[in-house]
Protein backbone atom coordinates (compact mmCIF):
# COMPACT_ATOMS: atom_id res chain seq x y z
CA UNK A 1 0.00 0.00 0.00
CA UNK A 2 1.18 3.07 -0.95
CA UNK A 3 2.76 5.47 2.13
CA UNK A 4 0.84 8.86 2.48
CA UNK A 5 1.46 11.84 4.29
CA UNK A 6 -0.68 14.32 5.92
CA UNK A 7 -3.68 13.69 7.93
CA UNK A 8 -7.34 13.09 8.01
CA UNK A 9 -9.35 13.60 11.01
CA UNK A 10 -11.05 11.77 13.62
CA UNK A 11 -13.59 9.68 11.93
CA UNK A 12 -12.35 10.38 8.05
CA UNK A 13 -9.63 7.27 8.09
CA UNK A 14 -11.85 5.88 5.63
CA UNK A 15 -10.89 8.78 2.92
CA UNK A 16 -6.91 8.31 3.89
CA UNK A 17 -7.63 4.29 2.83
CA UNK A 18 -9.59 5.42 -0.31
CA UNK A 19 -6.19 7.53 -1.16
CA UNK A 20 -3.92 4.84 -0.48
CA UNK A 21 -6.03 2.65 -2.69
CA UNK A 22 -5.93 5.28 -5.22
CA UNK A 23 -2.32 4.18 -5.81
CA UNK A 24 -2.71 0.57 -5.06
CA UNK A 25 -6.02 -0.21 -7.69
CA UNK A 26 -6.22 2.67 -9.69
CA UNK A 27 -2.69 3.47 -10.89
CA UNK A 28 -2.45 6.82 -9.25
CA UNK A 29 0.99 8.41 -9.39
CA UNK A 30 0.81 11.27 -7.71
CA UNK A 31 -1.92 13.06 -6.52
CA UNK A 32 -3.13 15.20 -3.16
CA UNK A 33 -6.53 15.44 -1.63
CA UNK A 34 -8.00 17.62 0.67
CA UNK A 35 -11.30 18.14 2.75
CA UNK A 36 -13.08 21.23 4.68
CA UNK A 37 -16.46 20.67 6.68
CA UNK A 38 -16.91 24.26 7.62
CA UNK A 39 -14.03 25.75 8.13
CA UNK A 40 -11.68 23.34 9.53
CA UNK A 41 -9.84 20.85 6.86
CA UNK A 42 -10.62 17.57 8.04
CA UNK A 43 -8.50 15.61 4.93
CA UNK A 44 -5.24 17.01 3.85
CA UNK A 45 -3.58 14.15 2.52
CA UNK A 46 -0.64 13.59 -0.48
CA UNK A 47 1.29 10.94 -1.63
CA UNK A 48 3.62 9.42 -4.51
CA UNK A 49 5.68 11.53 -6.93
CA UNK A 50 5.35 14.26 -9.10
CA UNK A 51 7.19 13.42 -12.31
CA UNK A 52 6.63 10.23 -14.41
CA UNK A 53 10.08 8.97 -13.66
CA UNK A 54 9.30 8.46 -10.16
CA UNK A 55 12.15 10.48 -8.81
CA UNK A 56 10.33 13.51 -7.24
CA UNK A 57 8.44 12.50 -4.35
CA UNK A 58 4.93 14.63 -3.92
CA UNK A 59 5.30 17.08 -0.97
CA UNK A 60 3.33 19.03 0.85
CA UNK A 61 3.76 22.20 -1.44
CA UNK A 62 3.38 20.43 -4.53
CA UNK A 63 1.72 22.23 -6.76
CA UNK A 64 -0.60 20.92 -9.84
CA UNK A 65 -2.51 22.35 -13.42
CA UNK A 66 -5.73 21.06 -12.57
CA UNK A 67 -7.17 21.85 -16.04
CA UNK A 68 -11.17 22.84 -16.27
CA UNK A 69 -11.04 22.65 -12.72
CA UNK A 70 -9.28 26.36 -13.42
CA UNK A 71 -13.30 27.16 -14.08
CA UNK A 72 -14.80 27.13 -11.11
CA UNK A 73 -11.81 29.94 -9.75
CA UNK A 74 -12.60 31.94 -13.01
CA UNK A 75 -16.39 31.85 -12.51
CA UNK A 76 -15.75 33.24 -8.84
CA UNK A 77 -13.82 36.25 -10.27
CA UNK A 78 -16.87 36.72 -12.10
CA UNK A 79 -19.45 36.67 -9.35
CA UNK A 80 -17.18 39.06 -7.32
CA UNK A 81 -17.14 41.68 -9.70
CA UNK A 82 -20.74 41.23 -10.09
CA UNK A 83 -20.97 41.68 -5.77
CA UNK A 84 -19.21 44.67 -5.96
CA UNK A 85 -21.15 46.42 -8.64
CA UNK A 86 -18.67 46.26 -12.00
CA UNK A 87 -19.98 44.07 -13.77
CA UNK A 88 -23.79 43.36 -14.79
CA UNK A 89 -24.67 39.64 -16.15
CA UNK A 90 -27.04 40.54 -18.25
CA UNK A 91 -25.81 43.11 -19.95
CA UNK A 92 -24.02 42.71 -23.55
CA UNK A 93 -20.58 41.86 -23.13
CA UNK A 94 -20.23 44.47 -25.90
CA UNK A 95 -20.89 47.25 -23.42
CA UNK A 96 -17.43 46.44 -21.22
CA UNK A 97 -15.63 45.35 -24.71
CA UNK A 98 -16.99 46.81 -27.90
CA UNK A 99 -15.12 45.03 -30.11
CA UNK A 100 -16.87 42.07 -29.40
CA UNK A 101 -20.11 43.36 -30.84
CA UNK A 102 -18.99 42.24 -34.31
CA UNK A 103 -20.38 39.66 -36.72
CA UNK A 104 -23.58 39.08 -34.73
CA UNK A 105 -22.62 39.40 -31.34
CA UNK A 106 -23.92 42.54 -29.94
CA UNK A 107 -26.08 40.95 -27.69
CA UNK A 108 -24.60 38.58 -25.94
CA UNK A 109 -24.20 38.46 -22.24
CA UNK A 110 -21.98 37.16 -20.26
CA UNK A 111 -24.44 34.71 -18.56
CA UNK A 112 -24.90 32.94 -21.55
CA UNK A 113 -20.92 32.71 -21.73
CA UNK A 114 -21.27 31.01 -18.39
CA UNK A 115 -23.77 28.48 -19.04
CA UNK A 116 -22.08 27.77 -22.25
CA UNK A 117 -25.20 28.88 -24.04
CA UNK A 118 -22.54 32.33 -26.10
CA UNK A 119 -22.60 30.01 -29.01
CA UNK A 120 -18.86 30.81 -29.19
CA UNK A 121 -17.53 27.10 -28.20
CA UNK A 122 -14.84 26.95 -30.85
CA UNK A 123 -12.54 30.08 -31.97
CA UNK A 124 -12.16 30.30 -35.54
CA UNK A 125 -9.45 31.92 -36.96
CA UNK A 126 -5.50 30.62 -38.20
CA UNK A 127 -3.71 31.08 -34.60
CA UNK A 128 0.11 30.17 -33.99
CA UNK A 129 0.72 28.26 -29.97
CA UNK A 130 2.55 31.67 -29.49
CA UNK A 131 -0.65 33.83 -30.22
CA UNK A 132 -2.99 31.79 -28.18
CA UNK A 133 -0.21 31.93 -25.27
CA UNK A 134 0.18 35.67 -25.70
CA UNK A 135 -3.45 35.82 -25.20
CA UNK A 136 -4.33 39.40 -26.97
CA UNK A 137 -4.22 37.97 -30.53
CA UNK A 138 -6.90 34.86 -29.57
CA UNK A 139 -9.01 37.25 -27.86
CA UNK A 140 -9.02 39.20 -30.96
CA UNK A 141 -9.94 36.43 -33.18
CA UNK A 142 -12.88 36.04 -30.75
CA UNK A 143 -14.10 39.25 -30.69
CA UNK A 144 -13.89 38.96 -34.97
CA UNK A 145 -15.69 35.89 -35.35
CA UNK A 146 -19.39 34.77 -35.73
CA UNK A 147 -20.96 32.52 -33.64
CA UNK A 148 -20.82 28.45 -34.05
CA UNK A 149 -24.55 28.39 -33.73
CA UNK A 150 -27.35 31.28 -32.81
CA UNK A 151 -26.35 31.96 -29.37
CA UNK A 152 -28.62 31.49 -26.47
CA UNK A 153 -30.69 28.60 -28.31
CA UNK A 154 -28.54 25.98 -27.08
CA UNK A 155 -25.72 24.90 -24.79
CA UNK A 156 -22.31 23.29 -25.81
CA UNK A 157 -18.94 23.13 -23.47
CA UNK A 158 -16.63 26.26 -24.41
CA UNK A 159 -14.08 24.57 -23.44
CA UNK A 160 -11.02 27.05 -23.84
CA UNK A 161 -13.23 30.20 -24.97
CA UNK A 162 -14.69 30.77 -21.90
CA UNK A 163 -12.11 31.44 -19.83
CA UNK A 164 -10.78 33.99 -22.56
CA UNK A 165 -13.90 35.95 -22.99
CA UNK A 166 -14.80 35.68 -19.04
CA UNK A 167 -10.71 37.02 -18.75
CA UNK A 168 -11.58 39.87 -21.28
CA UNK A 169 -14.31 41.01 -19.36
CA UNK A 170 -12.97 41.22 -16.52
CA UNK A 171 -9.64 43.13 -17.87
CA UNK A 172 -12.21 45.54 -19.10
CA UNK A 173 -13.81 46.14 -16.27
CA UNK A 174 -10.75 46.07 -14.00
CA UNK A 175 -7.81 47.12 -15.39
CA UNK A 176 -6.17 43.74 -14.50
CA UNK A 177 -6.17 40.68 -16.18
CA UNK A 178 -7.95 37.55 -14.61
CA UNK A 179 -4.77 36.05 -12.91
CA UNK A 180 -3.84 39.56 -11.62
CA UNK A 181 -7.31 40.17 -10.36
CA UNK A 182 -7.46 36.67 -8.52
CA UNK A 183 -4.02 36.98 -7.04
CA UNK A 184 -4.77 40.73 -5.39
CA UNK A 185 -8.89 39.90 -4.47
CA UNK A 186 -8.98 36.38 -3.77
CA UNK A 187 -6.07 34.42 -3.18
CA UNK A 188 -3.55 36.95 -1.03
CA UNK A 189 -6.66 37.10 1.25
CA UNK A 190 -7.43 33.61 1.92
CA UNK A 191 -3.27 32.74 1.00
CA UNK A 192 -4.09 30.25 -1.24
CA UNK A 193 -1.65 28.47 -3.28
CA UNK A 194 -3.30 28.78 -6.92
CA UNK A 195 -2.49 30.80 -9.94
CA UNK A 196 -3.82 31.52 -13.17
CA UNK A 197 -0.51 31.97 -14.77
CA UNK A 198 2.25 30.49 -12.77
CA UNK A 199 4.98 32.82 -11.92
CA UNK A 200 8.87 32.22 -12.64
CA UNK A 201 9.57 31.20 -9.02
CA UNK A 202 6.62 28.79 -8.41
CA UNK A 203 7.42 26.32 -11.68
CA UNK A 204 10.18 24.04 -9.85
CA UNK A 205 7.36 23.41 -7.09
CA UNK A 206 4.79 21.94 -10.14
CA UNK A 207 4.22 18.22 -10.76
CA UNK A 208 4.63 17.16 -13.97
CA UNK A 209 1.64 15.98 -16.28
CA UNK A 210 1.60 12.44 -17.15
CA UNK A 211 -0.70 12.00 -20.41
CA UNK A 212 -3.04 9.18 -20.12
CA UNK A 213 -2.20 5.60 -21.16
CA UNK A 214 -1.61 5.16 -24.97
CA UNK A 215 -2.79 8.43 -25.28
CA UNK A 216 -6.47 10.01 -26.39
CA UNK A 217 -8.14 9.08 -29.15
CA UNK A 218 -8.30 11.63 -32.63
CA UNK A 219 -11.48 12.98 -31.90
CA UNK A 220 -10.58 14.54 -35.59
CA UNK A 221 -9.89 10.70 -36.90
CA UNK A 222 -13.44 9.83 -35.27
CA UNK A 223 -15.80 12.45 -35.69
CA UNK A 224 -13.89 14.07 -38.94
CA UNK A 225 -11.46 17.40 -38.54
CA UNK A 226 -14.18 19.60 -39.41
CA UNK A 227 -16.84 18.84 -36.55
CA UNK A 228 -17.40 20.95 -33.84
CA UNK A 229 -15.85 18.25 -31.15
CA UNK A 230 -12.84 18.15 -32.60
CA UNK A 231 -12.61 21.83 -33.36
CA UNK A 232 -13.49 22.71 -29.79
CA UNK A 233 -11.92 20.27 -27.82
CA UNK A 234 -8.52 20.47 -29.69
CA UNK A 235 -8.39 24.16 -30.61
CA UNK A 236 -8.30 26.83 -31.26
CA UNK A 237 -6.33 25.70 -34.70
CA UNK A 238 -5.65 22.47 -33.23
CA UNK A 239 -2.92 23.12 -31.56
CA UNK A 240 -3.83 21.15 -28.12
CA UNK A 241 -3.81 17.78 -27.01
CA UNK A 242 -3.65 16.12 -23.54
CA UNK A 243 -0.05 15.21 -23.91
CA UNK A 244 3.76 16.51 -22.71
CA UNK A 245 2.54 20.33 -24.04
CA UNK A 246 0.99 21.03 -20.72
CA UNK A 247 4.56 20.39 -18.95
CA UNK A 248 6.21 23.60 -20.72
CA UNK A 249 6.85 26.35 -18.14
CA UNK A 250 5.34 28.46 -21.20
CA UNK A 251 1.78 26.78 -21.06
CA UNK A 252 2.20 27.10 -17.05
CA UNK A 253 3.23 30.78 -17.25
CA UNK A 254 0.23 31.89 -19.87
CA UNK A 255 -3.37 33.37 -18.50
CA UNK A 256 -5.93 30.92 -19.86
CA UNK A 257 -8.69 31.07 -16.94
CA UNK A 258 -10.22 27.58 -18.76
CA UNK A 259 -7.57 25.62 -18.63
CA UNK A 260 -4.09 25.90 -16.99
CA UNK A 261 -4.76 26.75 -13.12
CA UNK A 262 -2.07 25.55 -11.09
CA UNK A 263 -2.24 25.16 -7.17
CA UNK A 264 -2.64 22.52 -4.75
CA UNK A 265 -5.58 20.73 -3.83
CA UNK A 266 -5.72 22.84 -0.14
CA UNK A 267 -6.07 25.41 -1.86
CA UNK A 268 -8.87 24.87 -3.89
CA UNK A 269 -11.10 23.46 -0.67
CA UNK A 270 -10.28 26.61 0.95
CA UNK A 271 -11.42 28.29 -1.70
CA UNK A 272 -14.96 26.23 -2.21
CA UNK A 273 -14.74 26.51 1.68
CA UNK A 274 -15.15 30.22 1.41
CA UNK A 275 -17.65 30.09 -1.03
CA UNK A 276 -20.58 28.39 1.49
CA UNK A 277 -19.21 29.93 4.77
CA UNK A 278 -16.20 32.26 6.38
CA UNK A 279 -13.12 30.40 6.71
CA UNK A 280 -10.75 32.62 9.15
CA UNK A 281 -13.05 35.15 9.11
CA UNK A 282 -13.37 35.67 5.22
CA UNK A 283 -16.29 34.62 2.63
CA UNK A 284 -15.23 35.44 -1.01
CA UNK A 285 -19.32 35.38 -1.70
CA UNK A 286 -22.53 36.52 -0.25
CA UNK A 287 -25.28 33.12 0.24
CA UNK A 288 -27.28 34.93 -2.67
CA UNK A 289 -24.50 35.25 -5.37
CA UNK A 290 -23.71 31.65 -4.67
CA UNK A 291 -27.42 30.56 -4.86
CA UNK A 292 -28.04 32.57 -8.38
CA UNK A 293 -24.79 30.49 -9.64
CA UNK A 294 -25.83 27.36 -9.08
CA UNK A 295 -29.71 27.37 -10.43
CA UNK A 296 -29.28 25.45 -13.60
CA UNK A 297 -28.97 27.31 -16.45
CA UNK A 298 -28.42 25.00 -19.42
CA UNK A 299 -28.99 21.06 -19.50
CA UNK A 300 -29.77 18.50 -21.95
CA UNK A 301 -27.68 17.42 -24.47
CA UNK A 302 -24.44 19.35 -25.39
CA UNK A 303 -23.41 20.12 -28.80
CA UNK A 304 -19.55 19.70 -27.72
CA UNK A 305 -19.30 17.35 -25.88
CA UNK A 306 -21.87 14.70 -27.16
CA UNK A 307 -23.47 13.72 -23.82
CA UNK A 308 -26.13 16.02 -21.10
CA UNK A 309 -24.45 18.46 -19.39
CA UNK A 310 -25.86 20.97 -16.44
CA UNK A 311 -24.16 24.42 -15.96
CA UNK A 312 -25.12 26.89 -13.53
CA UNK A 313 -23.04 29.98 -13.80
CA UNK A 314 -19.92 28.94 -13.90
CA UNK A 315 -20.05 25.85 -12.05
CA UNK A 316 -20.89 22.61 -12.81
CA UNK A 317 -23.70 20.64 -11.46
CA UNK A 318 -24.48 17.15 -10.65
CA UNK A 319 -24.67 15.00 -11.76
CA UNK A 320 -21.91 16.33 -13.33
CA UNK A 321 -19.33 16.03 -10.38
CA UNK A 322 -19.41 12.54 -8.93
CA UNK A 323 -21.75 10.21 -8.36
CA UNK A 324 -22.57 10.37 -4.28
CA UNK A 325 -22.43 14.04 -4.20
CA UNK A 326 -25.54 15.65 -2.73
CA UNK A 327 -28.03 17.29 -5.55
CA UNK A 328 -26.74 20.84 -4.13
CA UNK A 329 -22.97 20.34 -4.88
CA UNK A 330 -21.48 22.64 -7.09
CA UNK A 331 -17.68 23.06 -8.72
CA UNK A 332 -16.22 21.82 -11.32
CA UNK A 333 -14.25 18.87 -12.86
CA UNK A 334 -10.79 19.54 -14.73
CA UNK A 335 -10.07 17.13 -17.53
CA UNK A 336 -8.00 13.77 -16.77
CA UNK A 337 -9.16 13.37 -12.96
CA UNK A 338 -8.77 16.54 -11.28
CA UNK A 339 -12.28 17.98 -9.48
CA UNK A 340 -12.96 20.72 -6.84
CA UNK A 341 -16.34 21.17 -5.25
CA UNK A 342 -18.44 22.61 -2.70
CA UNK A 343 -21.47 21.00 -1.13
CA UNK A 344 -23.65 23.38 1.09
CA UNK A 345 -25.80 20.98 2.21
CA UNK A 346 -23.22 18.84 4.27
CA UNK A 347 -21.38 21.97 4.66
CA UNK A 348 -18.14 20.62 2.76
CA UNK A 349 -15.68 21.29 0.30
CA UNK A 350 -13.58 18.83 -1.53
CA UNK A 351 -10.86 18.94 -4.15
CA UNK A 352 -8.35 16.39 -5.46
CA UNK A 353 -5.60 16.71 -8.35
CA UNK A 354 -3.26 14.31 -9.60
CA UNK A 355 -0.76 13.92 -11.99
CA UNK A 356 -1.50 11.00 -13.79
CA UNK A 357 -4.27 11.84 -16.34
CA UNK A 358 -6.96 9.00 -16.92
CA UNK A 359 -10.11 9.53 -19.09
CA UNK A 360 -12.67 6.88 -18.06
CA UNK A 361 -16.53 5.93 -20.36
CA UNK A 362 -17.68 5.40 -16.93
CA UNK A 363 -16.23 8.34 -14.46
CA UNK A 364 -13.05 8.40 -12.70
CA UNK A 365 -12.66 5.59 -9.87
CA UNK A 366 -10.50 7.68 -8.22
CA UNK A 367 -12.69 10.51 -7.57
CA UNK A 368 -15.09 8.89 -7.20
CA UNK A 369 -14.33 6.61 -4.38
CA UNK A 370 -12.54 9.54 -2.54
CA UNK A 371 -15.85 11.41 -2.39
CA UNK A 372 -17.85 7.99 -1.59
CA UNK A 373 -15.81 7.90 1.77
CA UNK A 374 -15.56 11.74 2.22
CA UNK A 375 -19.51 11.16 2.48
CA UNK A 376 -19.45 8.27 4.48
CA UNK A 377 -17.38 9.51 6.92
CA UNK A 378 -19.25 12.44 7.59
CA UNK A 379 -21.00 12.89 11.23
Amino acid sequence: MQSVAGHVGRGYEAVREAFANNFAAHGDSGAACCVYRGDEPVVDLWAGFADGARRDPWREDTIQLVFSATKGVTAVCAHLLVERGGLDLDAPIAAYWPEFAANGKADIPLRWVLSHRAGLAAVEGDLTLEQVLASEPVVAAIAAQAPNWEPGTAHGYHARSYGWIVGEVVRRVTGRSLGRFFADEIAAPLGLDFWIGLPAAQQARCARIIPPAGGMPSLAELLGPDSLTARVMSGPSNLFDYDEMWNHPELRAAEMPSSNGVGSARALARLYAALIGAVDGIRVLAPDTVSAACVPHAEGPDRVILLPSRYGLGFTLQPMLAPGASGAAFGHPGAGGSLAFADPAARLSFAYVTTQMKFELNGDARSQELVAAVYKSLH
